[in-house]
């Protein structure tokens, strides 16, 4: 029972990056807002704004870690984008 339980939140949550321990993804209850990735490490959290690239909420990261999450973010900003708008429609603006 508790298997079924984990697939049901990941399938809500899908996976677009996994890079130097962070996991970058969406949950699908956010279709509504202006595209954006979650990032989460350990029991550190954020939510990055994809246009203009900027964070939104972060809780427990370090400056230097808010950084590198900056960065991974722009590196795969058109993937991001793509991922964004592939599982929620719509059109990039």
């Amino acid at each position: 029972m508790l298997w079924l339980l984990v697939q049901y939140v990941r399938a809500r949550m899908p996976t677009v990056l996994r890079e130097r321990g962070y996991r970058f993804f969406f949950y699908m209850a956010d279709r509504l807002e202006p595209a954006h990735i979650h990032v989460e490490r350990d029991d550190s959290a954020a939510k990055v704004w994809l246009d203009p690239l900027e964070f939104s909420l972060v809780e427990g990261f370090r400056e230097h870690e808010c950084h590198e999450i900056l960065r991974i973010t722009d590196t795969h900003l058109d993937e991001f984008l793509r991922a964004w708008y592939s599982v929620f429609g719509g059109l990039p603006q």
